[in-house]
């Protein structure tokens, strides 16, 4: 069966190349400059970093792969048994799957044959159901990293049968997985310990768009998430400002994202800076009902924060004033759509955000070459984004 390399990146050459002799080196070496580095690579293969990008796979390579110590395979589109794959590769510690949309229950089976594996991604095999999960719970004890993002059957009996069994899961993506409610985070947070103990141990989670969750969702995920780091409620409009409360004191927790999450206020805002947080990625773009005071409270107990994004929110020069002063570890800022931005607001940010490394302006209509002239002076700026800003030709600035 033909095996076709998905694209030439330097370690897929390095591969290639290191069958040629020295003369045939020295040929494809003139080629350009990366097959010359590619060419005379000799270690990239031999560690477990290594990853192979493989669009049908042939049996017949992978003992080879495997005594080149290969720990790491994405399929881009399984024509075959994944059998196929695993029966030479049984030491194989991530597996990536994503978008092999033909994958079934029955297909991802043989997965239990890899108990090594620690990284597993499914999302978009629109066909995997609660039945996978619970083969992947019995038999896949020491997976670290589940990805299920896109995968609409999965239900919360699937998270239940995750929390039974994967104990030492520290990163779950459950986005766009609809039929997900509070009761199967419950399951996560380990809420229904007379049937499961919980991912106790989960570091990030994703919830994008899961929209029939709540705020209790957010009381389970306080109460038994505690080692929780990174937190995706983006698009979840089922919670609301009274959901913060529960999260305004989890201290382990260092970036949240409730971008587009319609019943988020200033309120919200209010319960995130009065609690014991210690946040330094907060995202609340598109965010309606953000407005002005939001920056207030953050100044007041936000302050540690690095990446702050506030894209398309009600906010203003006046509240620019009323956060910069206070903010001094912030990195990244994204106020793109800000409509109500000026001039005044930018040279606010100039003057004393003097760690700023990225700004994102794209549609803030109102900013003018002035500016613009102060904003290119911090002295840390790397990253400037200006999108739909009109210039004429004459004030154009480098």
């Amino acid at each position: 069966m033909e095996t076709h390399i998905s694209c030439l990146f330097p370690e897929i050459l390095a591969m290639i190349f290191s069958y040629l002799d020295v003369r045939d080196k020295g040929r494809v070496a003139q080629v350009c400059l990366a097959w010359r580095d590619a060419s005379y690579h000799k270690s990239v293969w031999r560690g477990v970093e290594a990853k192979l990008h493989l669009r049908r796979a042939n049996p017949s390579l992978f003992p080879s792969l495997q005594a080149r110590g290969i720990r790491r395979v994405q399929i881009l589109s399984l024509r075959r048994s994944l059998s196929y794959v695993i029966q030479g590769m049984p030491n194989i510690e991530s597996l990536n799957l994503s978008g092999c949309y033909n994958l079934t229950d029955n297909g991802l089976g043989h997965a239990q044959e890899i108990p090594s594996l620690r990284v597993l991604n499914l999302s978009l095999c629109k066909q995997i159901t609660d039945s996978s999960l619970g083969r992947i719970a019995q038999y896949l004890k020491n997976l670290e990293v589940l990805e299920l993002g896109g995968c609409s059957n999965i239900t919360n009996t699937g998270l239940l049968l995750i929390a039974w069994g994967l104990h030492r899961l520290k990163s779950l993506n459950l986005r766009s997985c609809r039929h997900v409610s509070d009761v199967g985070i419950g399951h996560l947070a380990g809420m229904t310990r007379s049937a499961a103990e919980g991912c106790l141990s989960l570091e990030y989670l994703t919830l994008q768009d899961c929209q029939k969750l709540t705020d209790l969702s957010l009381k389970h995920i306080s109460k038994g998430l505690a080692k929780l780091r990174v937190l995706n409620l983006s698009f979840c409009g089922g919670i609301s400002d009274a959901g913060m409360i529960h999260l305004s004191h989890m201290t382990s927790l260092w970036s949240l994202n409730l971008r587009s999450c319609d019943n988020i206020s200033d309120t919200g805002a209010m319960h995130l800076a009065m609690g014991t947080l210690r946040l330094t990625g907060l995202d609340v773009s598109f965010c309606d009902k953000i407005g002005d005071q939001t920056l207030a409270y953050i100044a007041q107990g936000l302050y540690q924060l690095k990446s702050l994004s506030l894209c398309s929110c009600h906010i203003s020069d006046d509240g620019i004033n009323r956060m910069v002063r206070q903010m001094h570890e912030l990195r990244t800022l994204n106020i793109g759509q800000c409509v109500r931005i000026t001039d005044k607001g930018l040279e606010l940010i100039a003057d004393h955000l003097t760690q700023l490394a990225g700004i994102d302006l794209y549609g803030c209509t109102k900013i003018t070459k002035r500016g613009l002239e102060r904003i290119t002076q911090l002295p840390c700026l790397k990253v400037l984004n200006l999108g739909l800003w009109q210039m004429t030709e004459s004030e154009k600035v480098r």
